[in-house]
């Protein structure tokens, strides 16, 4: 399962807002929009993990992050929280991926859907982002 979206085009943008915006008034921009964008992709990943939901746990425990600077690049996490069991992510990773008991092979009806949500929404994450940006200039 891959986890990054790369979104260009986004440079130039950003470049026109800081010539027109500070530093810090930029940064706060950008971090709206990478919120903005993160909300999105944590409804469609509910949408797809509420296929094989039972108590409704593995739903409700979906968050999104804070917008952090990682390495000179901005990103937000989108993942289940600690609250709770604690240990859902375990459970989502045996639904997505399946599991080997006993030497035979489970595919759960959830297989593969948090990664078709992710692949679904990558463009549309990208647009709504740029979206925000272009907003203000």
């Amino acid at each position: 399962m891959s986890g990054t979206v790369k979104i260009t085009g986004v440079d130039e943008v950003i470049a026109k807002l800081e010539a027109k915006f500070s530093k810090g008034r930029v940064s706060r921009i950008e971090n709206n929009a990478l919120r903005i964008a993160g909300r999105l992709m944590a409804v469609r990943l509910k949408q797809a993990v509420s296929s094989y939901r039972d108590t409704g746990k593995t739903v409700i425990e979906i968050t999104t992050g804070s917008a952090r600077t990682r390495g000179g690049v901005k990103s937000i996490s989108i993942g289940w929280s600690g609250s709770g069991s604690g240990q859902r992510w375990r459970l989502v990773h045996l639904n997505e991926f399946g599991y080997t008991r006993w030497g035979r092979s489970y595919s759960p009806r959830g297989m593969g859907q948090i990664q078709g949500a992710f692949d679904s929404s990558k463009d549309a994450v990208k647009q709504l982002e740029r979206h925000e940006l272009e907003r203000l200039l």
